[in-house]
């Protein structure tokens, strides 16, 4: 669905949209509408009559080896898979509500941090989001009566205009002291710099090492009580050092990439939960996070944002571009802090796709790719003592992963040269599984969607061929959301044998991969 036309429709939809995603998701049965349940019976009805009537050649001899292959990867991902599962399902019941009570307590009791500095970027974003936005951060000051600093990163003055206008009409009730408002307009370009200045801002405030700071950005509103479910965390916890909340996502494009979106969250709720679990989580969004100050106020972290940096033996040294969440997480877990994912603090997230859908999946699984191949090798160089081990092996993981993921179809189409039809057979395991793995997902989510099987596994096919792809092109970066800000793609000759070079690596590994199984599968002999 596009986004309406005039301002006035376009916040009246929002408003209805956030009514209607606003409190608890319903229980598992009433997530279903009749057209879904309707599909879930139509695929089983599918599913039974494929196994009925379908030769199952999974055992022949001719492909027994590649069954073999298969049923391994598939024990070993589905594995790791329910693991997660399991997991979240432990700190959901057993550790999470454990922790909501101490905190409940604290804030019951009369806890409130000294001071709340809220660190928050835009960049000509559209007036009804920013006001959306201003109007859900002053709502919750104003009830919750705790002294902020709102610091505004912006590029120009067009964003400050609409939010000075908005403050002076809206929080007339609101004491200077109470909610204080910074324009900090940066002087050179891109979000982290803005992000750089803001945090050199509070120093020279003398933010307080207790004060407690939200990083978030300019299209995502708070949901109700997020300050009341998020700040006594860290009172009720003297170790923890940050925290990221629950996000959905309110999309104005595609249907199927909405559908999309719900999924990723969906699958962003499970593996949090998993992680939390650790003591870690693998990212602190930059949509809403909230930090310790003495964490993120010394020069050490501010260059981090501002600065990070690869130094890689074919693209240099070169900065990054967008994914300041992924090197304030990196930054935090080398010291060993303690983090933690507040599942029923919300923050709703609004995007707004107007270019091709498929397109826009492909430039979002460049820059989260990016991001996370870019900081998961240092990520992964701390080891299982600094990092505790089971979030340092799902960094490790995820690297594996973008190769394991596309075993299994290039093997089922290798296998089908040897035997006709098992490709059939793999394609019917395939519906089974991500139908199996929805069911579970649909727990995570506030209403169940047939579609999500398919699209999972052109999610799951599309991530790992841009990660295989991001892997050799670490420098290439795109970030649309920022006025289109680009980096290595340099056209000098330098750039080009580079990209050459690149692109020859890449092929030649792609090569040698399906090369390998089609001596494993017989269709080629080994070349000794």
């Amino acid at each position: 669905m596009s986004a309406p036309d005039s301002i006035y429709a376009f916040d009246k939809d929002l408003t209805t949209r956030l009514k209607r995603l606003e409190g608890r998701a319903p229980p598992f049965w009433q997530r279903w509408s009749p057209s879904n349940i309707a599909a879930l019976m139509l695929v089983t009805l599918v599913l039974l009559w494929l196994l009925t009537n379908v030769p199952n050649r999974f055992f022949n001899p001719e492909v027994l080896r590649i069954t073999v292959v298969l049923g391994l990867l598939g024990l070993w991902r589905f594995g790791w898979w329910f693991t997660h599962a399991l997991r979240a399902m432990i700190w959901e019941k057993l550790v999470w509500p454990g922790k909501r009570a101490r905190a409940d307590a604290l804030w019951q009791a009369g806890w409130r941090p000294r001071r709340l500095h809220i660190q928050m970027t835009t960049y000509f974003e559209e007036p009804s989001i920013t006001k959306r936005v201003i109007g859900s951060m002053l709502g919750q000051i104003r009830r919750e009566q705790i002294p902020t600093t709102i610091y505004i990163g912006t590029g120009s003055a067009y964003d400050e205009m609409i939010i000075r206008q908005f403050v002076e009409t809206h929080a007339q009730d609101i004491p200077d002291d109470m909610a204080e408002l910074v324009f900090i307009r940066q002087n050179q370009p891109g979000k982290r710099m803005a992000i750089g200045l803001v945090l050199r801002a509070m120093n020279r405030a003398q933010a307080d090492p207790d004060d407690l700071v939200i990083f978030m950005d300019g299209d995502a509103l708070y949901g109700a009580d997020v300050l009341e479910k998020c700040l006594p965390m860290f009172g009720a916890d003297p170790e923890l050092q940050a925290l990221t909340t629950d996000e959905e996502v309110i999309c104005y494009g595609p249907g199927w990439i909405a559908r999309w979106l719900d999924m990723r969250f969906a699958q962003r709720r499970l593996a949090m939960q998993s992680h939390a679990l650790s003591g870690r989580v693998l990212t602190l969004t930059g949509r809403m996070s909230v930090f310790r100050a003495r964490r993120i106020l010394s020069e050490r972290f501010i260059r981090t944002i501002e600065a990070d940096h690869l130094d890689h033996w074919l693209w240099g040294r070169f900065r990054f571009l967008s994914g300041d969440d992924k090197s304030t997480w990196y930054h935090l877990l080398s010291l060993g802090c303690k983090m933690t994912y507040v599942p029923d603090a919300t923050v709703y997230t609004i995007e707004v796709i107007k270019e091709n859908g498929l397109q826009r999946m492909v430039q979002n699984f460049r820059r989260w790719s990016g991001n996370m191949l870019r900081n998961g090798a240092r990520a992964i160089a701390l080891g299982p003592r600094v990092v505790p081990p089971f979030i340092w092996w799902c960094v490790v993981d995820q690297r594996i992963a973008m190769g394991t993921m596309m075993v299994s179809p290039v093997m089922a189409v290798l296998g089908s040269f040897a035997t006709p039809g098992y490709l059939w057979n793999c394609l019917i395991w395939l519906l089974f599984s991500r139908v199996v793995l929805c069911l579970f997902l649909f727990r995570y989510s506030r209403r169940a969607d047939m579609a999500w099987p398919f699209i999972l596994y052109l999610n799951q096919v599309i991530n790992a061929s841009v990660k295989i792809f991001m892997i050799y092109h670490l420098s290439k970066q795109k970030w649309s959301n920022r006025g289109s800000q680009s980096a290595g793609d340099g056209s000098g000759w330098r750039e080009v044998l580079k990209g050459a070079v690149a692109m020859f690596q890449m092929v030649t590994a792609v090569s040698a991969f399906v090369t390998g199984l089609m001596i494993y599968v017989g269709l080629v002999p080994p070349p000794f």
